[in-house]
């Protein structure tokens, strides 16, 4: 238990302590912080209190503006800055309910703060790794007779991604401009982009640097993998259409990709582990980890539009039915000799279960644009209008408490006028 009081219903108890990155109004500084109920502690106001045998000396990656160098320590700094925060926090510890001055330096309320992207993201990849979605994908553009890619089970597909248009929840994005066909008989033109998509994913930040050239093998590719946050991978339906060939995505992903701003750590997801997915055939040696590294994380995808009273939920699905998981994602990316860096973000991909309500993207919604999506009070859509507003969620369900992510939030504006 805490001694900061936390409603059952709360994504941020004493059993999650994510991180993310924070400013406020009376101080513009970006600090590190963790969430516990409607607060934030400010772990550089604190960052003297962790003196552990592998913490100490090196508390100074708390005072920094992003949590790069507290990712670079690696697994055994970030179990021991977890265990002494939750000793902290608890209500058998004096070090802070007992200090009344510390207390009033050291906690914002949660409504203060504006919320910064937690990390310098210097790579990002985004894998293919759902099987329902490629299945789905496969039938709309393939044909039923093989939907799946002839790789697609043998290895997590991937794509290299746009890092500086990676933006945290609560930041609207203008809709993209970018080459479009809308008549096949015609050429091209210029034009605001009228399919625009989600893609609701989940990404893991890494840890500490991997070394030039050297593979990280599955079983230990826990120890560089940090945490996770929800992912809005936004998608421009018919710009990627007509740019896709020969070389694949371009302007049609690279506009806007927003993550929610509290990274989970993987140790705070450790209870609500779940068997992975069965894969057949095997997987070869280099992808292969015997414990079980899928989780079972409950993901909604609401839309809030100036037609709609409320927000309406268009999509619910799970984590779990990720194919590829986190570890053999970071193997397969590392098996070339890839390195990566603290602060890398790699994501998991669509996330579509196998009932029609669970398709983690409009174009599955709509199936290729042949239905509408039925809001409340009469309302459509096929694809995101302006206005409207997109806001992804995730959460664990424990015995009276729930672990989650917070809102991974973005509202569309108008295209630029050119």
């Amino acid at each position: 238990m805490s001694f900061i009081e936390v409603s059952a219903d709360c994504d941020f108890p004493i059993q999650n302590l994510p991180y993310g990155v924070f400013s406020t109004k009376d101080n513009p500084q970006h600090r590190i912080g963790v969430a516990i109920g409607d607060k934030i502690l400010d772990l550089s106001v604190i960052k003297h209190l962790f003196n552990g045998p592998v913490l100490n000396g090196s508390q100074e990656v708390f005072n920094k503006p992003v949590l790069n160098d507290f990712m670079a320590l690696g697994y055994p700094a970030w179990k021991e800055a977890r265990a002494r925060l939750q000793e902290l926090i608890g209500v058998n510890c004096d070090e802070l309910k007992g200090n009344a001055e510390l207390i009033s330096r050291a906690f914002v309320p949660m409504v203060s703060a504006t919320m910064h992207v937690p990390a310098k993201i210097g790579d990002y990849s985004d894998f293919y790794a759902c099987i329902y979605h490629a299945t789905n994908s496969g039938l709309m553009f393939r044909g039923k007779a093989d939907p799946l890619p002839p790789n697609w089970k043998h290895l997590p597909a991937a794509h290299h991604a746009r890092t500086s248009s990676i933006i945290v929840s609560g930041t609207p994005l203008r809709r993209p401009l970018g080459q479009i066909k809308p008549d096949l008989k015609k050429p091209p033109v210029l034009g605001p982009c009228t399919l625009l998509d989600i893609e609701l994913e989940m990404a893991f930040f890494t840890g500490p640097r991997s070394k030039f050239g050297q593979p990280i093998p599955a079983d230990k590719a826990h120890e560089y993998i940090f945490g996770m946050v929800i992912m809005n991978d936004w998608t421009a339906r018919d710009i990627y259409g007509w740019e896709r060939d020969p070389f694949g995505a371009f302007l049609g992903k690279s506009f806007a990709t927003t993550i929610s701003p509290w990274v989970v750590t993987m140790e705070a997801l450790k209870p609500f582990t779940v068997p992975n997915m069965e894969q057949e055939p095997k997987p070869l040696p280099y992808l292969k980890h015997d414990d079980d590294y899928n989780f079972d994380i409950k993901l909604e995808v609401k839309l809030k539009a100036d037609e709609l009273d409320r927000p309406h939920t268009i999509c619910r699905t799970n984590y779990k039915y990720v194919y590829w998981t986190a570890k053999q994602q970071l193997a397969h990316h590392t098996i070339n000799g890839c390195n990566i860096n603290p602060g890398d973000i790699i994501s998991s991909g669509s996330i579509s279960g196998p009932e029609e309500g669970s398709f983690g993207t409009m174009l599955e919604l709509n199936w290729k644009g042949t239905k509408n999506i039925d809001l409340a009070n009469g309302v459509t859509r096929k694809y995101v209008k302006d206005g409207d507003e997109i806001i992804i969620t995730a959460h664990c369900q424990g015995q009276g408490f729930r672990v989650g992510f917070g809102d991974c939030s973005s509202k569309v504006l108008p295209a630029i006028q050119m």
